[in-house]
């Protein structure tokens, strides 16, 4: 199984993937090296051109990928990166949950978003590489997938959205319980000395900002079971899965400062992203019984979806503003 695993996860030219490599890293030595070096602050508009900036990226790589794999490739990165982009936009509310309860500084925000990229790297990147090697080995887990999506669409349509309550949170309590906490932050560290009581010898200990850290890493975990399977429903390529995942998620995360002031003017988002799920969950039955449909249309059906989503989000949210102030 793990000769698979990385025979598929190479499975193009490793130059194709040094120049992946390559530029993900430089983003990541320009954020933290260059722009974020010092802990600051993140306004709305700092996030609003850090997050095009991203973006002109990843549609600048689509493009490279289009003219160096042809068409089809290039609309199935394209279409990857704008459904896991979508499908994240959930993980910015539990985001902003954890911030909220550990009271992070906003000054330390970006430091823990831009650690918790490299756990995202990595863990999408194990997670990715198994499903490939899982849909080589047998095809048919594609309609698991399948199925699965068409299912978790269909609750999203119908489950009301509840209120999460993060101290009741069974990993928070284990984490709480099995490893020592400072009370307070120290500065943007993780990880301090500190005396073990009155007089006492110096042991490590996690900062709140660790906690916080570990928590954001495991949502996203758990968003990554959607959204690994959804992009598996587009393509089995794993260099196209792999590289929408990560370029959605680096701009996600940019984005965040400027989504999180506005994140309730996209309540109504959800449901548009259930019936992306089934339109993708059912695309994979499709091709099976009538052939495999123009990659063109699944992009322009999932951007029509979306785009619907947020643009009745926004009016209705707006009619709900204006009759509260009138009232």
């Amino acid at each position: 199984m793990l000769a698979t695993v990385f025979l598929e996860f190479l499975g193009k030219p490793i130059w194709i993937w040094l120049v992946f490599i390559g530029v993900v890293l430089t983003l990541l030595v320009l954020d933290l090296g260059v722009l974020n070096r010092r802990d600051h602050v993140i306004g709305v508009g700092e996030s609003l051109k850090l997050s095009a900036f991203y973006i002109a990226v990843a549609m600048l790589f689509g493009g490279w990928v289009w003219y160096s794999m042809g068409s089809e490739a290039g609309l199935q990165y394209y279409t990857g990166f704008f459904v896991e982009k979508s499908l994240s936009l959930d993980n910015v509310f539990v985001i902003s949950l954890i911030f909220s309860y550990f009271a992070v500084p906003r000054e330390l925000q970006h430091r823990v978003l831009f650690w918790g990229i490299l756990g995202v790297i990595v863990l999408r990147g194990l997670m990715i590489g198994a499903g490939a090697a899982l849909v080589s080995e047998f095809h048919w887990v594609l309609y698991l997938f399948g199925a699965f999506l068409v299912l978790t669409g269909i609750k999203m349509l119908f489950t009301k959205d509840e209120e999460t309550n993060l101290g009741e949170n069974a990993a928070l309590r284990f984490l709480k319980s099995h490893i020592r906490v400072t009370d307070r932050f120290h500065g943007h560290h993780f990880i301090v000395k500190e005396p073990s009581g009155p007089g006492g010898a110096m042991r490590w200990a996690a900062t709140p900002l660790l906690l916080a850290l570990i928590m954001v890493e495991l949502a996203d975990l758990v968003f990554a079971v959607d959204s690994v399977p959804a992009i598996f429903a587009i393509t089995t390529d794993p260099y196209l899965v792999y590289t929408s995942n990560i370029f959605a998620i680096l701009g996600l995360r940019a984005l965040y400062f400027a989504l999180a002031a506005m994140v309730h003017r996209f309540r109504y988002l959800k449901y548009a992203l259930a019936l992306v799920l089934v339109f993708i969950g059912g695309k994979i039955f499709y091709t099976q019984f009538f052939g495999k449909p123009d990659p063109l249309i699944a992009l322009g059906v999932t951007f029509a979806l979306i785009g619907g989503g947020v643009l009745v989000s926004l009016w209705k949210t707006s009619r709900e503003t204006k009759t509260a102030a009138a009232e």
